[in-house]
């Protein structure tokens, strides 16, 4: 019988609130608990949301109440470059990085950046 090993992902997400230094800690921190991967999320706010859409009552009480959803989702996205240094910075440190693409597009973009493996938002696993 073939051994069997369990993969540990630490799930970033957007706890790094659109900051590259904080990405990066949250990185060290999931290197240090000797976790295997660290998966955030890739998407863009122009294609996740419309700009008239409102904040879920949960989202308007922990951020500012006045700025759109999108104006909010804006804010979490990471760009290719901080992608490219999020990679590197998973590479030293000696931890995998992973991530969730929201879009067609933003697939492509982590496969361009070398990634293989992918985890389908929770969102989306009816959408064929």
């Amino acid at each position: 019988m073939k051994s069997k090993t369990t993969l540990i992902i630490a799930e970033a997400g957007v706890n790094h609130n659109g900051s590259l230094e904080k990405a990066k800690r949250l990185i060290n921190v999931a290197a240090e608990a000797e976790v295997d991967m660290v998966k955030f999320q890739t998407f863009s706010a122009d294609r996740l949301v419309t700009t008239s859409a409102h904040k879920a009552e949960y989202q308007n009480q922990s951020t500012d109440g006045s700025e759109s959803q999108h104006a909010m989702i804006h804010k979490l996205e990471l760009s290719p470059e901080m992608h490219e240094e999020l990679i590197a910075h998973c590479q030293r440190r000696g931890i995998g990085f992973f991530s969730t693409g929201f879009d067609t597009q933003s697939v492509d973009l982590l496969v361009e950046l070398g990634q293989d493996l992918f985890k389908i938002p929770s969102g989306e696993i009816t959408n064929l």
